[in-house]
């Protein structure tokens, strides 16, 4: 595996909560790394029933985070020493893993090395492009990696920042509606999808897994960020606002409907059907809502506030901001009160991205930015994974291969983070294990 460059610098925006630094590895400190990966994975050796799974487990990971170019089972098989190409493929994909221990135990280590109280969960998703049909929930559909649709599958993930680093925490195979019909019958029973397993969209997905987080109470986190298709879910926001002390910050659209005002509401009676009835409705002098973009447009530049989010390689990477409290409307009529934040790019005809949040009235446009910004760990978490620990080189087809394997790559790059926080700050590159 070649050196890994961080692509964004190590204070993701000025002035905000904390800096979160970078993940590099000084090759020159790694004498014991073979002996510390032995003793990463001794952790898990309960998870497996016998001797063998254990063996191919070290393996896998091992080809995952070797020096090899493509990191599918085959080349794996092929390269780590006494790796054999079938028994890894029935390992990753036919094998019982005790998943959720494996997990458990996996979140214990990240609470040790980057648990914070003001720690942040990030949800997105991420697209994988396959051949064929046969892969369990593939489907043409959009991927983000190529930013359009293509024959591909796509996994919602959880992912964890904190100010000693960043890594992820959950995973969830998205599976398109009609992968649960009838003419699908067949190829859920060949790629094992567990009957269990319902439609979710992928919100619903993210807010199982944060659910979840909350409930086994063992990552400490006080935001949550994520993009327009959680924000504008409201599953996913209700699964948030459930949890006390909690701050999240998600994108919406730029057609979003809100009043600047708490606008006035009055009861109208009606008969239907020869009752006497009566519904809410808008008062007669009430204006309509306008679109978040109507008003960023139309606020003075007294309200609006530069920053620098980031030192990019042409130099400062600076925006403005603006934060208000606004009314949302939902099918006509005024639903919650949220803090609205705009960026705007600077120069003539500005590009604009809006964010909503629960955040009280006293909370500093300082953390609000810092929020915009701290998506950049989930993707940083992507690229690294895809880059150098084959995220996305995996030929499975089987829901529980497309599963482990996930597994294994989480691990592989939290454990890459352990090694820099055990040998320090002093550390400027990582290279690979041998095979």
């Amino acid at each position: 595996m070649g050196r890994c460059q961080a692509m964004v610098p190590e204070r993701c925006v000025q002035d905000g909560s904390f800096p979160i630094p970078k993940l590099l590895i000084g090759k020159e400190d790694i004498s014991q790394f073979i002996e510390e990966f032995r003793g990463f994975h001794a952790q898990f050796a309960d998870c497996f029933s016998r001797e063998e799974p254990r063996k191919n487990f070290f393996q896998y990971m091992a080809g995952q985070m070797s020096q090899l170019e493509r990191k599918s089972i085959e080349p794996i098989a092929v390269n780590v020493e006494d790796a054999k190409v079938r028994a890894m493929q029935h390992f990753v994909s036919d094998v019982i893993w005790d998943d959720a221990r494996i997990l458990s135990r996996y979140h214990d280590m990240v609470l040790e090395d980057l648990g914070d109280a003001d720690g942040v969960l990030i949800f997105d998703e991420s697209g994988f492009v396959k051949k064929g049909k046969d892969s369990v929930g593939v489907e043409r559909q959009y991927c983000g990696g190529i930013g359009k649709v293509e024959n591909c599958q796509v996994g919602v993930f959880a992912a964890y920042a904190s100010r000693h680093g960043y890594c992820f925490l959950e995973n969830r195979l998205f599976l398109p509606e009609k992968w649960f019909g009838a003419e699908y019958a067949t190829r859920r029973h060949k790629c094992k999808l567990p009957a269990e397993i319902v439609f979710r969209t992928k919100p619903q997905l993210g807010a199982e897994m944060f659910e979840e987080i909350v409930r086994k109470n063992v990552i400490p986190f006080r935001y949550v960020v994520a993009d327009t298709i959680y924000g504008g879910s409201p599953e996913f926001i209700d699964a948030v606002e459930k949890t006390a002390g909690v701050t999240y910050l998600v994108s919406l659209p730029l057609d979003t409907l809100c009043w600047t005002q708490e606008p006035a509401i009055m009861e109208k009676t009606y008969r239907y059907g020869g009752e006497e009835r009566k519904k809410r409705v808008l008062a007669a002098a009430t204006l309509k809502p306008i679109t978040f973009e109507k008003l960023a447009k139309g606020t003075n530049d007294y309200f609006w506030y530069r920053r620098k989010v980031s030192e990019g390689t042409k130099g400062p990477v600076t925006y403005e901001f603006m934060k208000k409290r606004v009314v949302l409307s939902k099918d006509g009529m005024p639903d919650k009160r949220v803090c609205l934040l705009v960026r705007r790019t600077i120069g003539k005809d500005p590009k604009y991205a809006f964010f909503i949040s629960n955040a009280g009235r006293s909370t500093r446009l300082k953390i609000l930015v810092w929020l915009s910004g701290i998506r950049w760990a989930i993707e940083q978490c992507f690229e690294e994974a895809k880059s150098d620990l084959g995220m996305d080189h995996y030929e499975v087809r089987k829901f529980p291969g497309w599963r482990h394997h996930m597994i294994t790559c989480m691990l592989a790059h939290f454990f890459l983070w352990h090694m820099r926080i055990r040998l320090g700050e002093k550390s400027t590159s990582y290279y690979a294990i041998a095979a």
